[in-house]
């Protein structure tokens, strides 16, 4: 049921975790995809008792890549049927007491996939959700544990006849409006050994379906009052969404799924410190600090140093277990990657998912933080001084405009956009040369790496400010706009607040 690389194959659970070495990486069909079937595997993990200790433990782990023999040996042992998809009582991730309400509410599978369906009525493509085709059992399987971990809150299509008029209020999904930072191996195991963290007390037990376990599960009678998850099993296998498909056989594809009823699911009291381990916790503009979060204007390389200073810092969860790890590099050590994803959402509607990978060796957290803060910082020092051309642009252009036309007007010279389309990839290969260094040599050093991303990026906002100015007439005041937003540009590159490898750039030239 999981789709893995390495073998380009669909594995079972067994199967994954006995040969867990043997595989590359999670395949799914989104990045929010793979990191809700890492949260399942991680909570198959807990309630199978593989997880350290402590963080000595942990480590004993990670260097010593420990095997998850155990867990396949606990899976085996499982009752059949809490881990069948179509089971009358206890459907896998599933709740059963929706079937009275299925042959009235239920709908095409599109509701089930969060990227094609934003207020559970109507395809972002405009096709109505009883159109398209059913989905296999593995593909419908991925995207129920996607839905119980990112779903936005909102109406469901469900009657509250049967349950309650609570079970159409959805909630949103515990990591919709955060980044999620996932620490990747060379393989699934050595994953899944990064992402284990130390627990100390009950695990929790595997939420099979909203109808099995110990977990009192809510009623729909009324509001939902949030739970406190009773272990890291619990948590990351939580039901964030009442869901009961239909499925059937066809003769090619095996089993399907071709209906789909999604309602109000479980709704979780987090703590931050104990349920939230990988959380990168991050300003806002108005001084509160709250977990790193998905931005539809930034992008996550721009805020790749607030994960390092994580590691730097030691920031209790993940990141002081990475900063514990220690430097050893005989060339042939692979960096781990720290992968952070997100789902933009605009209220009800999910709108794209956003990710970033940041190479991490152990003992380079300083350096590959000084990298990425300075990195960002020529960056968005270069995107300001291109807005300011394009106002001087606009100004020289349009002397008698109105106020608030201005922006509107502005945007036709503003480079920042492509600037910032073309920043991306020197920024990530700047932190691969980093990382590939050692830590005897500094990044910041003269012609040193961050030097030279710096000569790259002053290139491409020259080139990208040349080409927007392009559109000015081949007039006396075209030419003369064009004159004033290039010789602001350039002064602005000597100014006294310009980082140090810009104004050493303006020096050489």
């Amino acid at each position: 049921m999981i789709t893995c690389e390495g073998e380009s194959k669909s594995v079972g659970l067994c199967e994954l975790f006995e040969c867990s070495e043997e595989l590359a990486a999670i395949a799914g069909r989104t990045p929010g995809e793979t990191v809700a079937v890492v949260e399942f595997l991680l909570a198959v993990c807990f309630a199978a008792g593989e997880y350290p200790a402590g963080a000595d433990e942990w480590r004993g782990w990670v260097e010593g890549r420990r095997h998850f023999a155990g867990v396949a040996e606990w899976l085996a042992g499982q009752a059949d049927g809490d881990w069948d998809l179509f089971d009358p009582e206890r459907p896998l991730g599933q709740n059963a007491l929706l079937r009275g309400s299925f042959e009235e509410s239920a709908t095409g599978v599109a509701q089930l996939v969060i990227e094609r369906t934003g207020d559970y009525l109507q395809f972002f493509d405009q096709h109505h959700l009883e159109d398209g085709e059913s989905l296999s059992a593995a593909e419908a399987f991925r995207a129920v544990l996607t839905q119980h971990v990112y779903a936005p809150y909102g109406r469901g299509r469900i009657s509250g006849k049967e349950l309650g008029a609570a079970v159409t209020n959805l909630a949103t999904g515990r990591l919709l409006g955060r980044i999620r930072v996932v620490a990747l191996g060379a393989t699934v195991g050595e994953t899944l050994r990064l992402n284990l963290y130390p627990w100390q007390g009950e695990r929790g037990r595997l939420n099979t379906s909203w109808t099995t376990g110990p977990v009192t599960r809510r009623g729909f009678g009324a509001k939902a009052v949030p739970r406190v998850p009773q272990g890291p099993a619990d948590l990351h296998s939580a039901l964030g969404r009442s869901i009961l498909l239909r499925g059937r056989l066809d003769a090619e594809r095996g089993a399907v799924v071709d209906r789909v009823l999604i309602g109000a699911g479980e709704v979780l009291e987090l703590d931050p410190g104990r349920h939230m381990t990988d959380a990168v916790l991050h300003r806002t503009a108005a001084g509160l600090e709250k977990p790193l979060w998905p931005s539809p204007t930034r992008a996550l390389w721009q805020d790749a140093h607030a994960l390092y200073a994580a590691v730097k810092e030691r920031q209790p969860g993940l990141y002081a277990l990475l900063g514990s790890l220690k430097y050893k590099h005989d060339g042939t050590e692979v960096p781990y990657q720290l992968w952070a994803v997100g789902l933009i959402a605009n209220k009800t509607l999910p709108v794209t998912w956003v990710e970033g990978c940041f190479p991490y060796a152990p003992g380079m957290a300083e350096h590959l933080y000084l990298a990425s803060a300075r990195g960002s910082r020529i960056a968005e020092f270069l995107a300001a001084r291109l807005k300011r051309a394009a106002l001087v642009a606009s100004r020289t252009m349009h002397p008698a405009k109105v106020p608030a036309d201005e922006a509107a007007l502005a945007a036709r010279y503003d480079a920042r956009w492509r600037f910032w389309a073309e920043a991306g990839q020197p920024f990530y290969e700047l932190l691969d040369t980093v990382a590939d260094l050692g830590p005897r040599q500094s990044p910041v050093a003269a012609a040193g790496p961050v030097a030279a991303y710096a000569e790259t990026l002053l290139e491409a906002a020259r080139e990208q400010l040349a080409q927007r100015l392009e559109s000015l007439p081949p007039n006396e005041r075209g030419y003369q706009a064009r004159s004033r937003a290039v010789n602001r540009f350039e002064d602005d590159l000597a100014a006294d607040d310009a980082p140090a490898e810009i104004q050493e750039l303006v020096v050489r030239d």
